[in-house]
């Protein structure tokens, strides 16, 4: 076991700790425990914000962006770069702090920190690369051209299942583009927030800017949050979460003709053709939906085996799902560790009963694990059940370690194109027939087949892979899914056009006024 004190007091965390910071710490509303899934433990506490301390802190906010987007993007790129450092010096003591507030394994939770240290990085190369286009004017002795400014004040609501990274996917690149951030932590993650705040509010002190461009609140959703997403000096929100809470941001901000960045629910399926290695496909598939607990919105939740191999592939994850050891995220060795509450159980057996009653088979797992180091009553055993696609619970999504197996095509390996061709096109069809869609993935030696997947009629999902796993996107592509995911974009490629807004200019440096479209007004 780490050593826990050490770890919170190096953080800055203490028993209790205020949950606003908008350049100074406050927050006078009732105190928010937060509790460890390792043992059911009080950690520490927080208290949360008033609807006063909300209103200061938009102001603080404001104050914040109307100095910061004048500073030379590559300068801002400099006190990103400097957030990097520090939270490579503390990699390791907020690693932990996820692990213990979240439940993830050390490996996990400091994997976490490192994509915000590469958004980071990726954020100071963007700071010199803000490009806008030229046009060539139809009018003569005209220049044309496109530019992208600071947008304001972008609020940042992230869940529990990566408390952490989310903040700096998005507070990385928004910093860089001139924004300031607001940021709304998942409340049964209150204390990872708290500390990379106070990280980032150094940085911001040493470099001699206004740290309330990294601003916070914890609260409750029904004040602080609506508070939040209804409140039009706020151009931008960016959302991680659940289906039912996109839907009511998307509601709200849509309605004040705000942006949203949503990030919500996944299905994630991997197809397993009769030409994938099954080595391969059976370790991605191990991590992918026993990771986390199965609480990544990229987790591997559905797999579609073609009949010839299914059979072989299902022993082999069988076995390794006997090898798979749950216990103390901290300790070495573990591999699972528990489910972020009992709530969060409750959800895990809810759904292995809709499974029974729907007419699935649960061929391992599916168990509440207790007494011993399992005491909090939050540890499971990941469960693998034989479905079908349509049965009803299986096009929801269920936040924990649940792996639902099913087929397609022949009992033999297809002889001939054709054949592969259509059987592929038959497990795409139930890949997509989900309402969800964020990532997605095929293990296949052969061209035809993932070629297939990754065309126009492939794969629906925002991240389509080849042999390698739904679980574990860098930081370089752009992350996000389609349809009930949400359809926003975050991290890398040009996710930072969100976070600013176009506009074009037209300059005429000639003695003349020629109007477009050849139009001729007067004399």
């Amino acid at each position: 076991m780490s050593d826990v004190q050490g770890i919170l007091n190096r953080l800055g965390i203490e028993a209790v700790n205020p949950g606003v910071f908008n350049g100074e710490w406050m927050g006078s509303e009732s105190k928010l425990e937060s509790v460890s899934p390792i043992d059911g433990k009080v950690i520490a506490a927080v208290t949360q914000a008033t609807e006063a301390e909300y209103d200061k802190t938009i102001a603080a906010c404001q104050r914040a962006f109307h100095s910061w987007r004048m500073e030379p993007a590559p300068k801002r790129g400099e006190v990103i770069r400097q957030l990097g450092n520090a939270l490579r010096a503390h990699k390791k003591d907020l690693g932990s702090l996820v692990a213990m507030e979240m439940g993830k394994i050390q490996a996990e939770g400091e994997g976490e920190v490192q994509e915000m240290i590469d958004i980071c990085d990726f954020a100071v190369g963007l700071s010199r690369q803000l490009y806008g286009l030229t046009m060539h004017s139809e009018r003569p002795l005209h220049r044309m051209y496109e530019q992208w400014h600071p947008l304001g004040i972008v609020g940042v609501i992230s869940a529990f299942n990566f408390p952490v990274a989310v903040w700096a996917w998005n507070s990385a690149l928004s910093a860089v583009c001139g924004n300031a951030t607001l940021w709304k932590p998942s409340s049964k993650t209150p204390l990872t927030a708290v500390a990379s705040t106070r990280i980032a509010q150094k940085v911001c002190h040493d470099c001699g800017v206004d740290p309330a461009i990294f601003s916070l609140v914890i609260g409750r959703g029904s004040t602080i949050g609506e508070r939040l997403i209804n409140d039009t000096r706020i151009p931008l929100v960016s959302a991680t979460g659940s289906c039912r809470m996109g839907y009511r941001i998307g509601e709200v901000v849509g309605k004040r003709l705000g942006r949203t960045i949503l990030e919500l629910g996944g299905n994630n399926a991997i197809i397993v053709t009769p030409h994938a290695d099954l080595d391969m496909a059976t370790r991605a598939i191990v991590f992918g939906s026993v990771g986390t607990a199965g609480q990544r919105c990229t987790s591997t939740r559905r797999i579609i085996a073609h009949e010839s191999i299914r059979k072989d592939l299902t022993n082999r994850l069988l076995n390794a799902y006997k090898q798979v050891k749950i216990g103390n995220p901290l300790n070495e060795g573990t591999l699972m560790g528990p489910l972020i509450d009992k709530g969060a159980v409750k959800d895990f057996t809810n759904a292995i009963e809709r499974v029974k009653k729907e007419g699935g088979e649960i061929l391992c797992g599916g168990d509440v694990l207790s007494g011993g180091e399992y005491e909090s009553g939050c540890y499971v055993t990941p469960c693998i059940a034989n479905v079908k696609n349509e049965f009803a619970i299986v096009q929801e999504e269920t936040f924990a370690p649940i792996l639902y197996m099913m087929g397609y095509g022949g009992s033999q390996k297809p002889s001939d194109a054709k054949t592969l061709q259509a059987e592929t096109r038959d497990a795409i069809r139930m890949h997509n027939n989900v309402p969800q869609g964020l990532s997605s993935s095929v293990f296949s030696q052969n061209i035809l087949e993932t070629e297939m997947f990754l065309s126009a009629a492939g794969s629906d999902c925002g991240i389509a892979n080849v042999n390698i796993g739904t679980s574990g996107a860098e930081i370089g592509g752009a992350f996000g899914g389609e349809k009930e995911t949400g359809g926003g974009r975050e991290s890398g490629s040009d996710c930072w056009k969100a976070y600013m807004r176009r506009q074009t200019n037209t300059i005429n440096w000639s003695t003349e006024l020629p109007l477009a479209q050849g139009i001729k007004f007067g004399d």
